[in-house]
């Protein structure tokens, strides 16, 4: 394991915490007709890290799902060093496609001003995904084994050394509201824990589902002796949530829609209120609004974290960096034409028109901030918007190996065009289940990191919603009255910033005087 040692007296170990000053530059802007009045800023702070790394449950909804059966799988080869033949190789275990673990971090320059890099987790202990317990719930009770044979994700040679470890494990029963997800779904629904006596699905007991979910994750804590536990959503995309003024709009009237059973209540929702009440960390995987504003309302009252929405993988994370590079180059993007197919569950799944909606919108606001950056390219003149086109198709041969083409055409000087398409084939489990290991393992670590004003007498936590994990998200959530930030470049900077900040590192640049000045 490697790591790292810091020669600075802005970060002071004491206490099995790390104890860093910081002093965050920024500037505040007034605007007025082509004028913009800039005026510096600099505040002073203290962080505190907590340096132990904890005992980690992960429990995750879709446990038998393709990414449920995926992360498993992935945990288990890695702990047990398990390698494997393909008809083109000899595979060793490894997480290729995570941050936290197959990244590096730019720390400064050696003697002769080269840039010197180190692994993204030796800067400061984070919790290892071999270390993670996972177990979970699933509207399915197919044991682990067979579901990840159903997923048909791993090479069949991988799967068969797999089996002994999980044959025997089978996903905690779920909650199942049939409107949320594809009537499709129905078939698989055999582990469902809100049911009545007569078998009929029972919607009048909310409240007794959020109370079992809290049971369950106790339980589980207890079982395995765990310091921490997080709970992650990697089940089927839900149909949007109505946002309905005293039902879901206040923390106090979410509760209330609960007890009383409201329809509008989705069960991630009822899995997110659950965690908020027992401070569990939340992450929402999928696409669907989760986090209304009664949700958002009642985790600032618990000062618990939620994260979301929806996993940032493959065809996405690219139109992340391109529509910002087309930009920053003065390049007006006019249309982004996008088409997906994919033949797992989850095309299955939003092959529904509601649940396909869910997906749309948290795909097509990736480049919001972007173009708002901006006004030269997208103003009154030119028209502020892009027309932005997105079709998802499930066709059950390609399994999980989905799709993806897109076609950015733009507008270049004196009336020219550019056009970019690009055909993209993702492995869709395979890019998602690193981005489930980088959000658990960062949910974590910024949960043993607090802050103060240099003048304040006590530490806080961050912020209940954990923007700081944008860069994994598609549609990530920020604090109401801040727009979200989509560029990836800028996710990215942000979480290695802090990184070296915590450590007593200035913010990272890019001058490099050293070969630019006499």
């Amino acid at each position: 394991m490697v790591s790292c040692t810091f020669n600075t007296a802005k970060a002071v170990k004491k206490d099995d915490a790390l104890h860093t000053t910081f002093v965050y530059e920024n500037a505040t802007v007034e605007t007025g007709v082509d004028t913009f009045s800039v005026t510096p800023t600099a505040v002073e702070y203290d962080f505190k890290t907590e340096l132990k790394v904890p005992k980690l449950g992960l429990m995750l909804v879709g446990l038998g799902g393709n990414n449920g059966t995926t992360l498993i799988g992935s945990v288990i080869a890695n702990k047990n060093n398990i390698s494997f033949e393909t008809k083109e190789r000899f595979v060793k275990p490894n997480y290729f496609g995570s941050v936290t673990q197959s990244s590096t971090v730019k720390l400064g320059v050696d003697a002769e001003g080269n840039d010197v890099y180190a692994p993204f987790n030796s800067i400061l202990p984070m919790v290892s995904p071999n270390d993670f317990v996972v177990g979970g719930w699933d509207i399915s009770k197919m044991k682990l084994d067979k579901a990840m044979k159903r997923a048909q994700v791993l090479d069949v040679n991988l799967q068969k050394q797999l089996y002994p470890y999980i044959e025997d494990i089978e996903p905690l029963s779920s909650i199942y509201y049939p409107d949320f997800i594809a009537l499709n779904q129905k078939e698989r629904a055999d582990n469902v824990s809100n049911v009545k006596s007569d078998g009929s699905v029972d919607l009048e007991n909310k409240w007794k589902d959020v109370e079992k979910v809290r049971k369950d994750i106790a339980d589980f804590k207890a079982k395995n002796g765990l310091d921490k536990v997080i709970v992650l959503w990697t089940a089927n995309t839900e149909r949007y949530s109505d946002i309905i003024p005293g039902v879901n709009d206040t923390a106090d009237n979410m509760i209330k829609s609960i007890k009383e059973n409201h329809e509008e209540v989705s069960p991630s929702t009822i899995f997110a209120v659950a965690c908020i009440l027992d401070k569990i960390p939340y992450i929402n995987g999928s696409p669907q609004n989760t986090f209304v504003p009664g949700v958002i309302e009642l985790s600032e009252k618990y000062q618990s974290f939620i994260g979301g929405d929806d996993f940032k993988s493959g065809q996405t994370k690219v139109k992340s960096v391109l529509a910002q590079f087309l930009v920053d180059a003065g390049i007006r993007p006019v249309s982004i034409a996008s088409y997906n197919h994919l033949g797992n569950n989850d095309g299955y799944n939003l092959s529904a028109p509601k649940q396909f909606r869910s997906k749309e919108i948290s795909k097509s606001s990736v480049v919001d901030d972007i173009i708002e950056s901006n006004q030269i390219l997208y103003n009154d003149e030119y028209g502020k918007k892009i027309d932005h086109c997105i079709v998802i198709k499930y066709l059950p041969a390609v399994g999980d190996s989905k799709v993806a083409m897109d076609e950015y055409y733009s507008e270049l000087m004196l009336g020219g065009h550019n056009k970019i398409s690009i055909h993209n084939v993702c492995e869709d489990s395979l890019l998602a289940t690193p981005l489930i290991i980088d959000l658990v393992v960062m949910t974590e670590f910024f949960s043993r990191v607090s802050y103060k004003k240099k003048s304040d007498k006590d530490y806080d936590n961050f912020y209940s919603v954990l923007t700081l994990l944008s860069y994994w998200l598609k549609a990530p959530l920020a604090k109401p009255g801040f727009k979200p930030i989509n560029g990836l470049n800028k996710q990215r900077l942000a979480v290695e910033n802090l990184l070296r900040l915590l450590v007593g590192l200035p913010v990272n640049n890019e001058l490099r005087f050293e070969e630019r000045l006499v």
